[in-house]
């Protein structure tokens, strides 16, 4: 496959053609949960394709498929066996080609996980490492001597504990950012980074149009792995995300893969500042195309609490990763994903009497940004967080894990009030399809329950209602699509302080109005715009006032006086 011209760089770095995913809406898929089709409670490949017709019509041009490898689901799915295999659970490789095909068939795209800054510890590779200190294999992973009885330094793992941990049989300890059983690869191998580059091209040569790169700073590690001090050791992220090599191994991928095909490539960029995120992207470097930024999702959470937000700090959030994007990057726009809670119960209202309300209005903050928006399964109909009574409901080992570091110093009512608002797996239970038993999702008992309130959330009941937030979210992003000024048209924040209105300028023709709470607001707008009347959306509009009912939102069409 070879790359489209139209997407081709010049040698100075200047676009010569707008790429596509520019233009793109992605649909996140977290495979486990979405639908099941032969009733073990486990979501398939083959649900996805039978529900693509119901994708086609919501409007997306592109699927993000989270890991569909073979794995033994440690962190379900994020640890790695074998990077060419589909896990048994999700069906087989005919299936994936199938569903590629079908996606294929209707216009829509599909981008994969890359996850390579760790594989499982029951890949192949890590399993020759472990043999013996002199095992070919033993470089493709990260092995020290422990220092003082104990490990090599003071890491600590995202899941808990220690980053380290000792392998009986050689005497050393390999590292790993996140779960045992994740232990990180050594990008200072070059045989590493042409098993990573070898496996991009089986899945680019299959037809996928791109990746979503896992943690992809985390690759390029500290020289000497020195300890971290008091206050690095408070977010180790930043430290674990600025290794000195990660521009020169992206940029050896761009040369040696990339470069080579039509991608869209999408980077975590988990630990990184806006303006170090802003390198990865900038379009003359030839790195990566996107970052996922968690400056916003995780702008109220400090370790494993969640603090408090108020819409002037989001406001100066976006308006920071636009500028920090620059005329040579591009955003995302995002507020949910697999990581993180509900964007409705995270960021809007999930009181049954205003989730519909909210979930518009947050649906239209991420649909009317500067950047590609991402939305996650089931955001689309404003599903919310789990009811979650005790921590033994949750799956997720993030939640135990940190359970066990603290729970010698705080309370487990405590705990438990923020992980339900803040834990993964509120975004992983499974998709809610129909009032019926476990909201249409399976036949047999789920892996994850589903919600409750399934019965009054369901996409079956929604595509009935010309007035639900799934009818509402299809026809904003068809608006999007028909709107140069949304696609490709400046941001500017006309109105930063306001404590409950989201006011911006998409362009020179648009005005995004968003109303962040219940109480109705009648917002006075400046003398400078000329209201031409609502472009998508209805409004009371009595001269330059606004009148904006709690939790709605209205796009204007306006112009400059």
């Amino acid at each position: 496959m070879s790359a489209d011209p139209a997407s081709a760089e010049t040698p100075a770095g200047a676009p010569a053609g707008r790429p596509w995913w520019k233009d793109a809406v992605v649909y996140q898929i977290y495979p486990r949960s979405f639908l099941d089709t032969n009733g073990d409670g486990v979501g398939d490949l083959p649900g996805i394709t039978a529900k693509l017709d119901y994708l086609k019509a919501l409007g997306v041009d592109v699927v993000w498929l989270s890991p569909h490898f073979d794995s033994p689901n440690a962190d379900n799915g994020y640890d790695i066996r074998d990077y060419r295999k589909v896990m048994a659970q999700f069906g087989t490789m005919a299936d994936f080609d199938a569903m590629l095909a079908g996606m294929t068939a209707r216009g829509i795209r599909l981008i994969i996980d890359l996850v390579v800054n760790h594989s499982s510890d029951e890949h192949a590779w890590f399993v020759e490492s472990r043999k013996s200190r002199d095992n070919p294999y033993r470089d493709y992973y990260i092995w020290r001597d422990g220092k003082d009885g104990g490990p090599p330094n003071n890491y600590h793992a995202f899941f808990g504990g220690p980053a380290w941990t000792l392998d009986e049989g050689s005497g050393q300890y390999y590292l790993h950012y996140f779960a045992a059983k994740q232990p990180d690869l050594n990008w200072e191998n070059p045989k590493v980074r042409e098993e990573v580059h070898d496996l991009m091209r089986f899945w680019l040569d299959k037809g996928v149009s791109g990746f979503r790169m896992d943690v992809i700073p985390f690759i390029s590690k500290q020289p000497g792995l020195p300890d971290l001090t008091a206050e690095e050791r408070r977010a180790p992220q930043f430290v674990y995300a600025a290794g000195p090599k990660l521009h020169d191994y992206l940029r050896e991928m761009r040369q040696e893969v990339l470069g080579r095909y039509d991608t869209m490539t999408v980077g975590e960029a988990f630990g990184l500042r806006p303006d170090q995120a802003r390198d990865m992207i900038d379009s003359r470097r030839r790195e990566l195309d996107l970052v996922i930024n968690f400056d916003i999702v995780r702008m109220d959470i400090d370790g494993w609490r969640k603090t408090t937000w108020a819409l002037p700090r989001l406001k100066a959030l976006y308006t920071q990763l636009d500028q920090a994007a620059g005329p040579f990057g591009w955003n995302t726009a995002f507020l949910s994903n697999h990581d993180n809670p509900r964007s409705v119960s995270h960021f809007g209202d999930d009181d049954p009497g205003w989730v519909e309300r909210s979930a518009k209005t947050v649906n239209t903050l991420i649909l009317t940004q500067r950047g590609t928006p991402f939305l996650y399964q089931g955001e689309e109909l404003g599903m919310t967080n789990y009811p979650f009574q005790t921590l033994d409901d949750f799956d997720d080992l993030e939640v135990a894990g940190r359970w066990r570091d603290v729970k010698h110093r705080v309370s487990e009512e405590e705990y438990l009030t923020n992980a339900r608002a803040m834990g993964r797996d509120n975004a992983r239970t499974p998709m809610q399809w129909t009032d019926g038993p476990n909201g249409g999702f399976t036949t047999g008992k789920p892996w994850l329950p589903v919600n409750p309130n399934a019965a009054a959330i369901n996409a079956q009941e929604q595509a009935k209602r010309p007035d639900s937030v799934l009818a509402h979210t299809r026809a904003l992003i068809a608006f999007r699509r028909g709107s140069i000024d949304l696609r490709e048209g400046d941001y500017r924040d006309i109105d930063p302080d306001h404590d409950q209105v989201f006011a911006y300028r998409r362009g020179e023709g648009l005005l995004v109005l968003l109303n962040f709470g219940r109480e109705t607001v009648r917002y006075a707008l400046p003398d400078s715009l000329v209201i031409e009347g609502p472009a998508f959306g209805t409004a009371e509009i009595d001269g330059q006032t606004v009148t904006l009912a709690g939790w709605t939102s209205v796009i204007l069409a306006v112009r400059d006086t």
